[in-house]
């Protein structure tokens, strides 16, 4: 006789589950970080791939679940050498490790619900953290999962973080749809949670009276893209970090205007171009401790162009990062 899932298993069963994920999690950070650790012994921050194939949070389309695999494939794509801008080799191991996928629809299927899925994120990113000189890079996913990996970055730094988030949307409801966990609603979350010392969003250009009144409320500074000239010296130039645990950097790939980026859910016009972002990113002064790219959506796709940008931004971060 068969079986249907997703499968309803006992609450200690369901844990029992969880720390089975979390252990496959744990057994490659640690062997990618003691690998790290015998080849360079002074290395101080290694940045580390973990993929949070979630798409379900999603309030349009759910294509972003699919989307680590494809970022990885294009990250090694012949089609490219894996030197970044500023000369940093991606493929030595002192510089980029990769740890795999959190397997989040196996979780699901067990009957997970999301906020213990979100904790077993937390509980991901720390084992990452907390394996120096590791740090996480994540690659989503929806960008629900960004309040998860932020709030497990805080934890193990015991501080707050200041965010730099690039994103067409402020992300900023407090309840999409009647969803709290919605991809909509994750820096809300975050703000609630004392997660941020500061958060600056570049880019916006999709945004209702919630979400500023939102900002508002929280203290938020939002970059929006019809003044983005007027910004953009002080946002090519700027010092972040100093005086809390570092700077976590979220970009959402519809940030790019959708010329440059099809691939994406929400198709918003007028937006950032890909060297915009670059410029930002690479002038920055500050630690970065953690970050994610997201909401890339394969499903909308044409010829892997938008696969190849979100790759180039896992890079650029990365070399960031690394030291």
């Amino acid at each position: 006789m068969g079986h249907t899932a997703p499968y309803r298993l006992r609450p200690e069963s369901v844990q029992r589950v969880i720390e089975a994920a979390l252990t496959l999690v744990r057994e490659l950070v640690h062997l990618k970080g003691e690998t790290v650790k015998r080849l360079e012994k002074d290395a101080e921050k290694v940045p580390a791939l973990l993929g949070l194939p979630l798409g379900h949070n999603s309030s349009f389309q759910q294509g972003p679940a699919f989307a680590p695999a494809l970022i990885r494939e294009s990250m090694w794509c012949h089609s490219t050498n894996s030197f970044t801008e500023k000369g940093i080799d991606l493929n030595d191991i002192r510089n980029l490790v990769d740890v795999g996928n959190l397997p989040i629809q196996e979780l699901r299927d067990c009957g997970v619900d999301d906020k213990q899925l979100f904790d077993a994120i937390s509980s991901a990113v720390k084992i990452i953290y907390q394996q120096k000189p590791l740090y996480p890079i994540v690659m989503g996913g929806d960008h629900s999962v960004t309040w998860p990996v932020v709030r497990g970055v805080v934890e193990a730094a015991g501080q707050p973080v200041d965010i730099l988030h690039f994103d067409a949307h402020p992300d900023m409801y407090d309840c999409f749809e009647g969803n709290r966990y919605s991809h909509a609603s994750g820096f809300a979350r975050i703000m609630e949670d004392g997660l941020a010392r500061n958060l600056l969003q570049v880019g916006i250009r999709s945004i209702t009276g919630e979400g500023r009144a939102q900002a508002k409320k929280f203290g938020v500074r939002q970059f929006e893209m019809h003044s983005y000239e007027d910004h953009r010296e002080y946002l090519e130039n700027l010092t972040l970090g100093e005086g809390c645990a570092g700077v976590y950097v979220s970009i959402d790939v519809d940030c790019l205007d959708p010329a440059y980026a099809p691939g994406i859910s929400h198709h918003e016009p007028g937006g950032m171009s890909f060297r915009d972002v670059m410029n930002v990113l690479h002038n920055l002064k500050g630690n970065i401790i953690g970050a994610d790219v997201v909401e890339y959506n394969p499903q909308r796709d044409r010829d892997s162009m938008t696969a190849m940008v979100a790759a180039k931004f896992v890079r650029e971060l990365a070399a960031k990062m690394a030291k």
